[in-house]
């Protein structure tokens, strides 16, 4: 087993291929915890929803794993087929996205309790954090996907063209765009606070 662990997602997209079940377990293990992160950022807010979908994507990887084309990164065919979920997800409930990229203020009560904590820094960086959240889940979708993508999952142009399905020059465009645009919805909201 621990050899199975140790595989490529390409090595285990092939095992799954020849019907070995246990790269599949394998895979949900693996990206579990970052497509729901993924999920919650660009806009799905309730758990059970997240869950939900992360069942139908894990089902759709099982049922078209044939599919996978071997010349893309197995990473980036998992987000192109989260991002579809959770478009369709969108569409189907007629819900813009809420996005949550904040964790609960529980964590910074608990952080105060450490007196080496400057609390007026904790409060501003949390303020922040909500002002760029509000900001995000104000813009466009398309503004908003290439920005969680490049900056919150840390994918570099080809992985989200290939994520998104445009070519690459439109990625660094739409980025480019969406940081003006953020940059405007900031400014509005820091006025408005």
């Amino acid at each position: 087993m621990t050899d199975i662990l140790n595989k490529t997602d390409e090595e285990l997209s092939v095992l799954l291929m020849a019907s070995d079940y246990s790269a599949m377990a394998v895979l949900i293990d693996r990206y579990q915890k970052p497509l729901s992160r993924y999920l919650r950022r660009i806009g799905v807010y309730k758990e059970e929803d997240i869950q939900d979908l992360l069942q139908d994507i894990f089902i759709k990887i099982y049922k078209n794993i044939n599919s996978f084309n071997k010349d893309l990164s197995f990473s980036s065919w998992i987000y192109r087929i989260s991002h579809n979920e959770a478009i369709s997800f969108f569409r189907r409930n007629k819900v813009r996205p809420e996005g949550n990229m904040i964790e609960d203020g529980e964590e910074m009560l608990f952080k105060t309790e450490d007196e080496s904590i400057n609390l007026t820094e904790e409060v501003d960086q949390s303020l922040n954090a909500k002002i760029l959240q509000q900001a995000i889940s104000e813009l466009d979708q398309k503004y908003r996907d290439v920005l969680v993508l490049r900056y919150f999952e840390d994918r570099d142009y080809e992985n989200i063209s290939d994520i998104l399905q445009i070519p690459k020059g439109s990625v660094a465009t739409l980025i480019h765009r969406a940081k003006s645009r953020l940059k405007e919805k900031m400014q509005k909201l820091w006025k408005i606070k």
